[in-house]
């Protein structure tokens, strides 16, 4: 593996499909959304990256210093990677669209990638997304389709960084749901009922 690689697992799908990225929270791994993004897309080839930082054993994409609190450098780092290594996979597989989700440290790397690559990704799911910064404007995500989703009693997650998130990307032109559920830091039903939406 080089340091533009990730430790992962790849599922080839059938050809002309999209690619589904799957990115893991904090402590899990490539093996997190695996098969289950096989189930929510059955042709697709499904790509799952472990994040290359190790937070006290805890697997993440991009360090941090504090709860909510980035090493801004170590994420544009992470960006950049991952960035590389979807564009890459996707060219190798002859992938038709890109598609993504993240949950939690995945969703933020996702959302951040969003930002930073507004080309690459044709179709994304933000699971519970922490962004503690305004984003830079990036105009290419016209016509993009994203998902925002989080708990309303989200300890991690503040209810207004979520809102301010998903305007921000209706602000870039992209095609913005937003979707609730009564609890925490946890996936519900509707959360998969509306990525099942997102990526027919």
């Amino acid at each position: 593996m080089t340091d533009t690689d990730y430790k992962h697992l790849i599922k080839k799908g059938a050809t002309g499909a999209p690619l589904l990225v799957t990115l893991h929270g904090t402590g899990g791994d490539e093996n997190q959304f695996f098969t289950f993004a096989s189930q929510l897309r059955p042709d697709a080839t499904v790509l799952s990256p472990r994040g290359d930082v190790s937070e006290h054993g805890a697997a993440r994409f991009f360090r941090r210093t504090g709860e909510g609190v980035y090493d801004m450098a170590d994420l544009a780092r992470g960006t950049q990677k991952l960035a590389d290594f979807v564009r890459k996979t996707a060219e190798t597989v002859g992938a038709s669209e890109i598609f993504g989700f993240g949950f939690s440290n995945g969703a933020n790397i996702l959302a951040n990638v969003l930002v930073e690559f507004p080309d690459l990704f044709d179709r994304a799911a933000l699971l519970h997304p922490l962004i503690p910064f305004q984003p830079k404007p990036a105009q290419g995500l016209t016509g993009r389709r994203i998902l925002v989703t989080a708990g309303e009693r989200d300890p991690i997650c503040p209810t207004p960084l979520t809102i301010a998130l998903a305007d921000y990307f209706t602000a870039q032109g992209a095609t913005t749901q937003l979707a609730w559920h009564n609890g925490g830091h946890d996936i519900r039903e509707n959360e998969i009922e509306a990525m099942r939406t997102l990526f027919a």
